[in-house]
């Protein structure tokens, strides 16, 4: 049985990391913004253990604006979602800078977590080292970084430091344009991820069949259900509408779709088998398998 994906995400807006290019770097929560997500979370996970939720698998993935694993109710609701038996799949993104021992009492077998290496907040070692204890932990994951062409060598060293069977994936620098990269360095990059050719384009997607909608849903801190996180358009809400009505085959009405939580449901690019239970975290299921192999 497939696993709805639903993408979470509350009304958290801020970051203990300062990048450049991200609107949330430094930015403070207040003590009221703070209770306020800490709350919505908490009836996100409530409503994941509901007997209505529990009538369908789920894959969760929580997608916070800034980082949220060094704020205590987030680890707590991993854990949770972690050991409901219907719950295939739950990870959030993080840059791995927050104690990583309040998730030791999560089932291995459905957490995982999606990693972000960020070069001008933390050095290269320390983040291999976080790494290395989410290894001891066993807990899975990926990592990723921007693909920024001052970083290149340090991407190299960290394909270097990962274990083979960790996918490390390459997130396109598209803010000048899609003419950043030259076909060497476009090589270089595809070299270490084998889906930084999808990345590194704006598919074509309106009026295109996509999952989001039927298979994949992004839910709001309020409740409110959009089909993914760049069509604002609500279908619903997950307290008080039945999934049933909700969940439907959908075109999509953008132009185009750059970002991997959106394209990845596109069905023509036919890339949601290759991550199967691995998509909340963006395991690419064939190339660890591959770099465990050795083929």
């Amino acid at each position: 049985m497939h696993a709805l994906h639903l993408n979470w995400r509350g009304p958290l807006a801020s970051c203990n990391y300062d990048c450049a290019y991200c609107p949330f770097a430094k930015r403070v929560s207040s003590r009221a913004e703070l209770d306020a997500d800490r709350e919505a979370l908490a009836r996100f996970v409530a409503w994941c253990r509901s007997p209505v939720a529990a009538t369908r698998a789920l894959s969760i993935r929580l997608t916070p604006w800034g980082e949220a694993l060094i704020r205590p109710h987030y680890p707590a609701a991993l854990v949770e979602l972690s050991h409901l038996a219907h719950v295939r799949a739950v990870a959030i993104q993080t840059n791995l800078s927050a104690r990583l021992e309040p998730l030791a009492d999560a089932e291995r077998e459905t957490l995982s977590l999606w990693t972000t290496f960020h070069p001008s907040e933390t050095t290269l070692d320390r983040f291999v080292a976080r790494c290395a204890e989410l290894d001891a932990l066993g807990i899975a994951y990926s990592v990723g970084v921007v693909g920024l062409r001052e970083h290149f060598e340090l991407i190299d060293q960290l394909r270097g430091a990962l274990a083979p069977e960790i996918y490390l994936w390459i997130n396109a620098y598209k803010s000048h344009g899609l003419d950043y990269y030259t076909p060497a360095e476009h090589a270089r990059l595809a070299a270490i991820d084998p889906l930084f050719e999808h990345n590194a384009v704006r598919h074509r997607s309106c009026g295109q069949p996509c999952e989001a909608g039927s298979r994949a849903l992004f839910v709001r801190g309020d409740g409110r259900i959009s089909r993914c996180h760049f069509v604002d358009e609500a279908l619903g809400n997950l307290y008080q509408d039945a999934l049933d009505d909700i969940l439907a085959p959908r075109l999509c009405p953008q132009s185009s779709c750059g970002c991997f939580i959106g394209y990845v449901h596109l069905e023509r690019l036919g890339l949601r088998p290759r991550f199967g239970d691995g998509l909340a975290a963006r395991i690419d299921l064939r190339s660890s398998a591959r770099d465990r192999t050795g083929r």
